[in-house]
């Protein structure tokens, strides 16, 4: 194998605004959503991952939250253009990772979360970087868990 590279999932605040406008125009004008249309929640954000290397195996996660609390990472399979479209929950993958720590639980314990369905997303995510540059996901924060309090990169294996 050769080295490893680190890309960090990073805040898309322009793809985030856009999403929340598109839940305000709604409200505003008293329509539903499109049959099928994933709207962003109040606690969801969107994220970019984007890679500088393509062909890739993935090794693990890289994940802290400070203090307690819940944040899932849910991956968006095919890029989408959200000023021509809109996001449609077919086009979220899964498994989704879920990450969280229990009030009581002490802060040097590791973190929470489900190993299976991390690593298979982990493992997808390095697939679908073979054919593309950035993937785009939503990250959820419940329970105490704030964007401010989580640090989230994965680690992947370059191939070449």
């Amino acid at each position: 194998m050769g080295s490893e590279i680190e890309p960090t999932f990073a805040e898309d605040l322009q793809l985030t605004e856009v999403m929340r406008l598109r839940v305000q125009s709604l409200q505003q004008k008293g329509q539903k959503r499109q049959d099928g249309e994933r709207l962003l929640l109040p606690h969801e954000f969107v994220y970019r991952l984007d890679f500088s290397q393509q062909d890739l195996t993935f090794s693990r996660w890289n994940v802290s939250l400070q203090g307690t609390g819940r944040f899932t990472v849910t991956g968006i399979c095919q890029l989408w253009t959200p000023d021509l479209t809109n996001l449609m929950t077919r086009q979220l993958l899964e498994p989704i990772g879920q990450f969280w720590r229990n009030a009581g639980d002490p802060d040097d314990l590791p973190i929470k979360c489900l190993e299976a369905d991390i690593q298979e997303f982990g493992e997808r995510i390095a697939e679908l970087a073979k054919v593309r540059k950035v993937m785009y996901f939503l990250f959820a924060f419940k329970e105490g868990a704030t964007k401010e309090k989580i640090s989230c990169s994965l680690t992947f294996n370059k191939n070449n």
